[in-house]
């Protein structure tokens, strides 16, 4: 197994508006789309849609959403034998977007709410035997743990944002966050200091994951290791400098740096930045999910994680031309 993922499964109800109303205000929008999403489910598909062999173990209600969301699931190729059955509301999110494109969510988290650390051990081999587990915090923080702990690599998308024990952060490799969740780990104080995309990996680095990405939508991702996972050669740059100061040549995905380091990473960090292809954006919703599946998918195949960083910005940015979640993703052909 490439990939497995173990997380959330929501109906995603969207409304396109002009603007976002203003608190107390009313505005009118758009007929009701109803789409299969949750950020487990569509990280998988992403995957699926690439090539990759995945599976979900996640939990449905009995409502009117969970057994479509299953067999849409099935029909996309995502193996669904570990998608549980739970007695009540399936997971829904609020969708609105505007006309830049630019989405809002509110999660009702249904029967995501009832996947526990049990059925993370019922799977036995499924996680444990997965060349990466794809984890998320649309469901509760001791299962997105015990999965990690079970998983031979675990890639942690720390969305929604909330406090991760040490121990979570710890087994992460890569961390995945976009600039407003990185912000939220990093403290205010702290993100005001490093408000800059690579100082800001660095200082998350610092907390104690193994590699992290930060996406940055339009403008890629930037991508935080320790000193040995630089390219052969690597020369230091000063703290402070620009991104490409005293790097020799490109790392591969993108341009490397090297700066000081933060607290905890005495020796620095290799820093790459990735960019994306420019592209007309029609709805960003579930771009990030299409982004850090094709990240595990391209880590189970054996690329660098700057390289598989290159290849997720280009499935990102592929997935923001179209609307919705899974229905915008690509086929590897259309690469």
């Amino acid at each position: 197994m490439d990939v497995v993922v173990v997380g959330s499964v929501n109906a995603d109800l969207v409304v396109r508006v002009g603007r976002r109303p203003a608190p107390g205000e009313t505005v009118m929008g758009s007929d009701l789309d109803t789409f299969p999403g949750g950020k487990g489910a569509n990280q998988a598909v992403a995957a699926a849609r690439l090539g990759a062999d995945v599976a979900l173990l996640a939990r449905t209600g009995t409502d009117q959403y969970g057994a479509r969301l299953v067999e849409g699931l099935a029909a996309e190729g995502v193996g669904v034998e570990h998608v549980m059955e739970t007695e009540g509301a399936s997971g829904v999110a609020l969708i609105t977007v505007d006309a830049e494109g630019d989405n809002s969510i509110i999660v009702s988290p249904g029967a995501n709410a009832r996947l526990t650390p049990a059925d993370v051990t019922a799977a036995g081999d499924l996680v444990s035997g997965a060349a990466v587990v794809s984890l998320m915090l649309e469901i509760p923080l001791d299962t997105v743990t015990e999965a990690a702990r079970a998983a031979r690599r675990a890639v942690l998308n720390a969305s929604p944002p909330r406090e991760l024990p040490g121990e979570l952060l710890a087994l992460a490799d890569p961390l995945v966050v976009n600039e407003h969740e990185a912000a939220f780990l990093l403290g205010a104080a702290s993100a005001d200091a490093v408000s800059e995309p690579a100082g800001m990996a660095r200082a998350l680095l610092a907390l104690g994951p193994r590699s992290v990405v930060i996406t940055l939508g339009a403008d890629g991702a930037v991508v935080a290791e320790p000193p040995t996972a630089g390219p052969p050669g690597f020369v230091d740059a000063a703290a402070g400098a620009p991104d490409h100061a005293g790097v020799p040549e490109a790392a591969p995905g993108g341009v490397a740096a090297h700066g000081d380091g933060a607290p905890g990473r005495p020796e620095g960090a290799v820093v790459t930045v990735v960019p994306s292809p420019v592209v007309d954006v029609v709805d960003t919703t579930g771009a990030g999910d299409a982004f850090t599946g094709a990240l595990a998918w391209r880590l189970a195949l054996g690329d660098t994680l700057p390289e598989a960083a290159g290849f997720a910005a280009k499935v990102g940015a592929a997935a923001v031309r179209r609307e919705g979640a899974q229905s915008s993703y690509p086929r590897g052909e259309e690469l």
